[in-house]
């Protein structure tokens, strides 16, 4: 990224941008940007290899043919839909790379087995002897027809690249073959697309492995990318609670599905985080995916979960929710209290923390002299800010005269001090009755 960001120890960072510290206080144009972004790297039986493609969740119910090689309502989408159910756009790569099916007529535009589904179709024109009806047919379903008289009048289309040099000849079907989805994927895979996601914006990121180190590479990207980018993301890793860290949110229960990945449940808990609004919590919010979800837990597990960071799913009834929306942090100090283990405080801090970068970064930075009235107008920015989270039932007992804003160390540094109180949903009640 080029500008600055994170936190700061003393005031002496080199590059422009913002750095912005939060520490619980001692217990004695100013939009907020939407949310419902994730990123996510998958091992794919189709689409391109080696970059970061963003997919809409109009698009994925839309072209998910296109995108991912299968029809919005096939299995092997099962965990895109559950992500999709609250997320409204993702940043995706396909970790594996394979061999390309083909046959004399054409070769598969990806490679991956999905290719293998692929035929070519030859026919005769029915109103021009001369010309060639050119159909690529995918499940036994007509994907792009062509009529020409050669092989060289031939376009490439989204599943096919043609063979020039091949003449056209009358076949009533030629599948296409030998496509394959690659060897097994490592951490350089994984590597490659934090490398690639860096400069992207995205509220959560999530990983389906079950692999410590790979987690592990996605840990230390997230801490990084809060703590030195300044990029405030959280990530969804699978039975990750040892990260212990506000960023990171453990998935705990596996799925029971033949066939599919035990940490199937990342997809559906990386969308629920990041559309979640600022002013709400998942905290029993309903898991309405398609995954059997393993809840076999006593009330004693629970409890432990929960002290132990983990996020969890129970059965309430016939249902499944979430019992409570943590993160793995654990470590409280006076400085971080346990308010940093509730993912509605981390998203309330996130969105200032990036909503007053944008804002700076955008409006301010190069722009505004650094004079008494400049450090007014973004003390209104930010104030104006803040008034519409306390507007919207995400802070309360906001006070503008607790922000400070005033020249750094050099002329062109500038120093915020802020405090807020964050609002969090009603989890416990405790009532007494009084019977007469």
């Amino acid at each position: 990224m080029a500008l600055g960001g994170g936190a700061f120890i003393a005031q002496n960072k080199i590059l422009p941008g913002s750095y912005i510290n939060f520490v619980s206080a001692s217990r004695v144009s100013s939009m907020m940007s939407d949310r419902g972004v994730v990123a996510l790297a998958l091992e794919l039986d189709w689409c391109s290899e080696d970059e970061v493609f963003k997919v809409t969740y109009e698009e994925f119910q839309r072209y998910a043919l296109k995108k991912f090689g299968y029809n919005y309502d096939h299995k092997k989408l099962k965990g895109l839909r559950d992500l999709f159910k609250n997320a409204k756009e993702g940043y995706f790569y396909r970790l594996n790379k394979g061999v390309k099916s083909t046959n004399k007529f054409a070769t598969a535009r990806y490679s991956g087995i999905r290719g293998n589904d692929i035929k070519i179709i030859i026919e005769t024109n029915i109103d021009n002897g001369d010309l060639f009806d050119v159909s690529t047919m995918l499940d036994n379903k007509k994907v792009d027809l062509q009529i020409v008289s050669a092989t060289t009048d031939l376009k490439d289309n989204d599943w096919v690249s043609w063979n020039k040099s091949q003449d056209l000849e009358l076949t009533a079907s030629t599948p296409l073959a030998g496509g394959t989805n690659g060897s097994s994927v490592t951490g350089t895979e994984y590597q490659k697309f934090l490398d690639k996601i860096e400069s992207y914006n995205f509220d959560t990121i999530g990983c389906l492995s079950t692999s410590d180190e790979i987690k592990n590479l996605f840990v230390a990207f997230t801490k990084r990318m809060r703590e030195d980018i300044g990029l405030k993301c959280q990530a969804v890793l699978y039975k990750k609670e040892t990260a212990d860290h506000e960023g990171i949110i453990s998935a705990e229960n596996s799925v029971k599905d033949d066939g599919e990945l035990e940490s199937s449940l990342v997809y559906w808990t990386l969308g629920a985080e990041a559309g979640c609004a600022i002013n709400k919590s998942n905290t029993n919010k309903k898991y309405d995916g398609e995954f059997i979800v393993n809840v076999d837990y006593t009330q004693l597990e629970l409890e432990e979960a929960l002290l132990a960071g983990k996020f969890i799913f129970h059965k309430v009834g016939d249902e499944i929710r979430i019992l409570e929306d943590i993160n793995t942090f654990t470590s409280f100090t006076e400085e971080k209290t346990d308010d940093f283990a509730s993912n509605q405080t981390i998203r309330v801090l996130d969105q200032i923390a990036n909503d007053i970068a944008i804002l700076f970064n955008k409006k301010y930075l190069g722009n505004i002299p650094n004079t008494p009235s400049g450090r007014v107008s973004f003390w209104n920015d930010i104030v104006t800010h803040h008034k519409g989270l306390e507007e919207l039932n995400a802070l309360e007992s906001f006070k503008p005269d607790e922000i400070i804003v005033e020249e750094g160390n050099c002329k062109k540094s500038v120093v915020v001090t802020d405090a807020v109180e964050v609002i969090n949903a009603m989890e416990k009640l405790y009532m007494t009755v009084a019977v007469k």
